[in-house]
């Protein structure tokens, strides 16, 4: 009697996950600070932490990623933030020795882009990230894509429009 197979582990998920395409291989990047509410706000960025952090940490475990969670009340009104820092000059020359595909001329120089991450899907997110320190290997995944009329990265649809919520009735339209 033949007995069932089972199904993939959860660990072959896992790694199914972090390695699916494209590969989120950061050219320069020397560290990630990802700053977001505890809990109750910031979705997007919520979202992108766990969706995506992980397969950017697997694919560079050499960046230095910075996640902090802040106690936000409902009265508080500030944004997610995420910054990436670039290598310096004579840093960012090893790397391009060491990994000449992901040679991307416009991040040697040491600096610092904040992003602006407030309401945005973590697709969205994903592909600000990628678009600004990607390299060669995530131009040619976007070419690709679009010329086979396929979305760049899974997410929403361009043309998403969030429903209007609906106007409250009851108890919650008279109580304060």
């Amino acid at each position: 009697m033949l007995k069932p197979l089972p199904g993939p582990s959860r660990l072959s998920k896992i790694l199914q996950n972090l390695n699916r395409a494209p590969r989120p291989t950061l050219a320069g990047v020397k560290s990630i600070t990802l700053t977001l509410a505890q809990r109750n706000d910031h979705f997007g960025a919520r979202h992108f932490l766990k969706e995506e952090m992980p397969r950017i940490r697997y694919a560079n475990p050499k960046i230095d990623i910075q996640v902090n969670k802040l106690p936000k009340a409902k009265e508080e009104a500030w944004k997610p933030e995420l910054v990436l820092e670039f290598c310096s000059s004579s840093s960012f020359t090893t790397f391009v020795l060491l990994y000449p595909k992901s040679y991307n001329s416009n991040v040697a120089d040491g600096r610092k882009q904040d992003f602006d991450i407030h309401n945005k899907w973590s697709s969205r997110i994903f592909e600000e990230i990628m678009d600004s320190a990607g390299g060669n290997s995530w131009t040619r995944w976007k070419t690709e894509r679009i010329e086979n009329g396929l979305p760049i990265v899974d997410g929403p649809p361009q043309n998403y429009v969030p429903p209007t919520p609906r106007p409250a009735t009851g108890a919650a339209a008279v109580l304060p």
